[in-house]
């Protein structure tokens, strides 16, 4: 076995040449499993920031100085063996198991980082005791990496050297993919669900054809719509890649913070609010668009007036929600509610048509400008509202 003394007098050395201020929790391997004991010394690290380091590992901690320099970066900094400019000593037959083990739940689990299974990390303290982990083993290092995306935090890798240290029993695959395949199930299906932070970015994109038309058809008709109309006041933005189109002057506004922490990418200026009481004075904005969200909530009080209320006279308004008159619809939302029950089709409280709605801005005195539909579904209108 490694000597324990060793090991911490040079972790010690090199944390001081960082210079700050700093203190060492060691938590010894106990019976209760890997992830309870990380989730133990991470709830005694009194720093605004922890560097978690595995005894696993030989050579100088250069790591140390490369994940203090990009604290600020992400709330999570993963320091990876396979990364561009990282350099991996390890045998063969290991080396090939890492990155197979790695790869498969990098699809998976659809996360955005090469070396999940790496226990060398930096984390903010505030956010990483604020997740709710709940992984006993080594999957807690998955656990974190979906939880935080889930939250809408950034996860970063920096590229590490690592040689693994001879007189450390190494985590054996097996058990690597064992405590994987315990929590797999439910992270994917966080991972997947609308409650994830960047649901909408990812389905731009999705592997599955039919979400990814669906979503691009939506980008598409919308972008249209809103061009050339002015400022936009996007409520309920989530995290669309619509946000990135928006123009000059524009604001995403969204009631759940882990939707407008992920938008941060996004040049918007971001406002966390609930569309029934939008925080903008009366005729504010040259065009509002609201996009699947008026289904998700009561008709009464109605979220409309408020979209109204905020739009300049002579304004364009683009209301996106599902045509419950459509069977296209109707069958639609079977269909994804026998496939993923309590998904999104769950939520949609309040049921809309196009003659509805087109009845319903009559009254306003507004005049509908352009109807658009995808697969015959999903309705998007455009209404222009009067001028004085």
């Amino acid at each position: 076995m490694t000597d324990p003394a060793a090991f911490l007098t040079q972790l010690r050395r090199e944390v001081d040449a960082l210079g700050v201020a700093s203190e060492i929790i060691v938590v010894p391997a106990g019976p209760k499993g890997f992830g309870h004991e990380l989730r133990s010394g991470l709830r005694r690290a009194r720093g605004a920031h922890v560097i978690t380091v595995d005894p696993d590992f030989e050579g100088p901690m250069t790591f140390l100085a490369d994940l203090w320099a990009r604290r600020h970066d992400a709330e999570v900094i993963v320091a990876s063996r396979y990364v561009d400019e990282s350099r991996v000593h390890m045998p063969a037959a290991r080396h090939a198991g890492s990155r197979v083990i790695n790869a498969v739940f990098r699809r998976g689990l659809s996360l955005g980082v090469n070396d999940g299974s790496s226990a060398i990390r930096l984390y903010r303290t505030d956010v990483v005791n604020a997740l709710t982990l709940e992984a006993t083993d080594y999957d807690i290092l998955q656990e974190v990496l979906v939880r935080a995306y889930a939250n809408g935090w950034r996860v970063l890798e920096v590229p590490l050297e690592y040689r693994p240290n001879s007189t450390v029993a190494s985590k054996t695959h097996a058990a690597l993919v064992v405590a994987y395949l315990r929590t797999f199930w439910a992270l994917w299906k966080l991972r997947n669900s609308i409650a994830a932070a960047d649901y909408d970015y990812r389905a731009h994109d999705s592997p599955i054809p039919l979400q990814r038309y669906w979503q691009r058809r939506r980008y598409r008709h919308i972008a249209e719509l809103v061009d050339g109309q002015g400022a936009v006041l996007d409520v309920g933005c989530g995290s669309s890649h619509i946000i990135g189109i928006l123009p000059k002057g524009s604001v995403a506004l969204d009631v759940l913070m882990n939707k407008l922490r992920f938008a941060r990418r996004f040049r918007a200026p971001r406002v966390r609010a609930s569309g029934f009481a939008l925080p903008f004075a009366d005729e504010s904005f040259p065009c509002v668009l609201c996009s699947q969200v008026i289904e998700h909530v009561p008709m009464v009080p109605s979220m409309i007036d408020e979209l109204c209320r905020v739009l300049a006279p002579g304004g364009r308004l683009v209301l996106g929600t599902p045509d419950y008159d459509r069977w296209e619809w109707v069958w639609i939302e079977k269909a994804y509610g026998l496939a993923a029950p309590g998904g999104y089709a769950d939520e949609h409280i309040s049921h809309y048509t196009r003659k509805g709605l087109l009845e319903e801005f009559a009254r306003r005195g507004y005049t509908h400008e352009a109807t658009r539909y995808i697969l015959r579904g999903e309705l998007i209108l455009a209404f222009r509202k009067p001028t004085r």
